[in-house]
């Protein structure tokens, strides 16, 4: 796998971006991240009608703690989109995603399973049975229960 980020990426973008690194899923190209990952609530309202907000929730990682906030995440690649690109219609930060994907793929190709390797659907024949005899048949007709060993008995009645 390969992800996009940029530095428009904050709060969930900048969560997602470390979280990706972190997980080692793949490489991360593009712009470091914003650096927002603390989150605000709408708690309180004024005579006004505006609300204010607080900084409450924030994120902790193994590898950073609380350090996402206010830096962000690197990217594996660092790829910048310039005006003139944009201009021109180009995404260099796709192109070598695109180029990232295509070399792990070289370097690590997908399994595939062989055509011809594959299970039967016919069903199994069965070995013969033992057979049960007369002093074994319950009275309703059905075979009464093994014994505590539960091994089934190999001799045949006649």
């Amino acid at each position: 796998m390969v992800a996009l980020t940029n530095e428009l990426a904050g709060s969930d973008g900048d969560i997602f971006s470390h979280t990706f690194k972190l997980m080692k899923l793949g490489p991360l190209v593009g712009k470091r991240t914003w650096g927002g990952v603390i989150g605000i609530w709408p708690r309180h309202r004024l005579v006004d009608g505006t609300v204010t907000t607080q900084p409450e929730f924030s994120f902790f990682f193994d590898d950073v703690g609380w350090r996402v906030e206010n830096y962000g995440t690197d990217p594996d690649i660092e790829v910048d989109n310039a005006p003139q690109d944009y201009a021109r219609g180009a995404d260099p930060q796709l192109d070598r995603a695109v180029q990232a994907a295509l070399d792990e793929l070289a370097r690590r190709p997908p399994h595939r399973p062989r055509p011809t390797d594959r299970p039967r659907r016919v069903v199994p024949r069965l070995g013969p049975r033992a057979a049960v005899s007369a002093s074994a048949v319950s009275p309703n007709g059905q075979a009464a229960a093994r014994e505590a060993t539960g091994a089934p008995s190999r001799e045949v009645s006649d």
